[in-house]
């Protein structure tokens, strides 16, 4: 077991790119130190360790920072490779899951936030992006249980920190993702079930109240 102190993570507790780290960590059981941090008041040691975007997640090893959480999933993968591997190991099938979180990384977020910051048209047409978007996904997954076949992995590590926000944008833009996406949210909820997941995603309805709050906070209203 990796030692408390060579292991830190600086991270925002409703971060989706954050919750991917702690799910990581989680999965090959690495005990860490949490800091959590303040978004709207960055500290020293965030600035410090990330002077380049100044965000979060940054995971910390033996001192050195890590930054971008797609790129902190792979050095917890490749760090204690030993257990749990998170990616596969040919070469192909590892090409895939990296071309699918970097899908993920590229889209929904930026989709998402197209549903809670906008209104109108522009909300309609984010929200007809956002499930074009989910329903890609869902056809990448097919009939398997998880994106990489019968193990969960990398790409459902990239994507599954998401569904803590659905709620939230789901009641900003007054629709139902699972009516759209059965068979995504019906994985969703089968990635819930390992503890790494149940025990990292927040409560729905608390992301909801920091979303409104952040709403305020960057005046959209």
């Amino acid at each position: 077991m990796e030692n408390n102190n060579e292991v830190v993570l600086l991270d925002l507790w409703a971060s989706m790119f954050g919750m991917r780290v702690r799910i990581a960590l989680a999965e090959k059981g690495i005990k860490y130190e949490y800091i959590e941090q303040d978004i709207w008041n960055k500290s020293d040691l965030l600035l410090q360790m990330n002077p380049v975007q100044k965000k979060v997640p940054v995971l910390i090893h033996k001192g050195k920072p890590i930054c971008e959480s797609l790129i902190a999933v792979q050095y917890i993968d490749e760090v204690w490779n030993d257990r749990s591997p998170l990616l596969p190991s040919d070469p192909y099938a590892k090409s895939q899951a990296r071309f699918w979180a970097d899908y993920v990384d590229k889209k929904i977020y930026d989709l998402a936030k197209k549903v809670w910051a906008r209104k109108g048209e522009e909300q309609e047409a984010g929200k007809k992006e956002f499930i074009e978007a989910l329903q890609l996904l869902e056809a990448e997954l097919g009939d398997k249980p998880f994106f990489g076949g019968d193990k969960f992995g990398f790409v459902d590590i990239s994507l599954v920190t998401f569904y803590s926000w659905f709620y939230a944008v789901e009641t900003i833009g007054n629709f139902s993702i699972e009516s759209e996406c059965p068979k995504f949210i019906s994985w969703a909820k089968r990635c819930l079930q390992k503890e790494s997941v149940s025990s990292t995603l927040p409560n729905s309805e608390r992301v909801y109240e920091f979303l409104l709050d952040a709403k305020k906070r960057l005046g959209i209203e």
